[in-house]
């Protein structure tokens, strides 16, 4: 971050005397206007729900660019990351700030994260105090924040080894984890993980695998997974990441931070975005029964929203949908569900939203979302472990974000400002008059 000759002066109009605040240049992307002294020197601090206007830290990590539709992860395009690079070269690059060379990506793999997947065995019982119908998110909020219990060797945020060790433990052993908590929910034993075996084609096995017989890892839906985890990595400062963010600038462990990005990541408006959208495609039921449902978005007095289209962010196509409809194609060819309902369905709702005058002059183009609940479905993942799915993928940002927020030095512990609204000083009445 550097500053720019520039100040901004900000004026008041009771009479207060007028403030210089510096403009900060990010590497690309807008300025930003340091308000850091402001309450200091003025009394008065901002007011910014939903952070809609407030950067919290500087990062290196990701740069989303709403308006052309583009996402960089350490300034390489999400596109070419999606097709040159397999999901453990992106997490190297996210951890590390640059690609692997081949030596570098052999150690990574096969001697930091793929011998580590294993969870400690005392951890099965761990997962015999759920129900069985238990959702598979809480159980993944439970196990990750128990990993903390597990692998208290690690857990010392001041010492650089000790951040190594946690990062390859929580992305090696998410995996393990999630699978975990599927085989618990539909009552099949656990599978151990295998060293021969990729990161991805590892976790299907111990997903869909049984020991009766032999699971051959299919490399069409390896592919198309590991792309999940791709675009689904690192995201910016987004309410999951801010979590950690916030979580880990208590000095908390690394177990206890990613867990709590886990548990913000559960909520329906941003992990649970694409199983309302394969809700929603399932809700409409026929391709005949579109352009009635499309009547009912436009219609101010309905309840109904389109789901899986726009962003909070992305005001252009989601760089990411592009990947994920190449990849739905090919899932689909490949289990030969070309004719598959929902996803005809799909194909004629974005053909009508995208040359509806209604949802281009509000900019809804399809996010990720909207694809990535139907290749998870043909894959076949149960919709309740979408989420789960997502956060295996972000663990790895999540730990980037994380370790980058530990190393910068004007790095405080998250304490947002409020306006109070609420009733003056007053004094407590006795109770015989209130």
């Amino acid at each position: 971050m550097s500053t720019t000759p520039q100040t901004a002066t900000l004026s008041f109009s009771d009479g207060s005397p007028s403030v210089e605040l510096p403009i900060y240049e990010g590497a690309i992307g807008p300025d930003v206007i340091d308000i850091r002294k402001l309450y200091g020197q003025t009394g008065k601090f901002t007011f910014d729900p939903g952070f809609m206007s407030t950067a919290a830290c500087n990062s290196t990590i990701t740069y989303i660019d709403g308006d052309k539709g583009e996402l960089l992860y350490r300034g390489y395009p999400i596109e070419q990351l999606a097709e040159k690079c397999d999901f453990l070269e992106v997490a190297y690059l996210l951890l590390k700030g640059e690609l692997p060379t081949a030596e570098q990506k052999d150690e990574f793999v096969n001697e930091k994260v793929i011998r580590h997947t294993m969870v400690h065995e005392q951890m099965k019982q761990f997962f015999n105090g759920f129900r069985r119908d238990a959702h598979p998110m809480a159980v993944l909020v439970a196990a990750v924040g128990a990993m903390s219990a597990f692998y208290h060797d690690s857990t010392d945020i001041t010492d650089a080894k000790s951040r190594e060790v946690s990062a390859i433990r929580l992305i090696a052993k998410l995996p393990t984890l999630v699978a975990m908590a599927y085989k618990y929910s539909v009552g099949q034993p656990f599978m151990y993980p295998k060293n021969d075996l990729s990161y991805t084609g590892n976790f299907l096995r111990m997903m869909f695998a049984v020991p009766a017989e032999e699971y051959v890892v299919n490399p069409v839906l390896e592919r198309a997974l590991d792309r999940i985890f791709i675009l689904h990595a690192d995201h910016e400062q987004n309410a999951s990441t801010s979590t950690v963010r916030l979580a880990g600038s208590s000095g908390t462990n690394p177990f206890a931070a990613i867990a709590a990005g886990v548990a913000c990541l559960w909520g329906p408006a941003h992990g649970g975005a694409n199983e309302a959208a394969l809700k929603m495609l399932e809700e409409i039921g026929h391709v005949d029964n579109v352009p009635a449902f499309i009547e009912k978005v436009k219609d101010k007095n309905s309840d109904v929203r389109l789901m899986g289209f726009g962003h909070r962010v992305y005001k252009n196509y989601d760089p990411r949908a592009k990947l994920m409809r190449e990849t739905c194609y090919e899932v689909l060819n490949e289990l030969g569900l070309q004719e598959d309902p929902l996803f005809k369905l799909a194909m004629e709702l974005e053909r009508i939203a995208l040359n509806d005058d209604y949802f281009v002059s509000r900019k809804l183009y399809p996010n990720v979302d909207f694809y990535s609940g139907i290749v998870q479905r043909a894959l076949g993942i149960p919709t309740d472990l979408f989420t789960g799915i997502f956060a295996l993928a972000r663990t790895v940002g999540w730990i980037a974000q994380w370790n980058e927020m530990i190393a910068d030095p004007e790095q405080k512990i998250g304490r947002p400002r409020q306006l109070y609204v609420g009733s003056p000083k007053r004094d407590v009445p006795d109770v015989s008059s209130r």
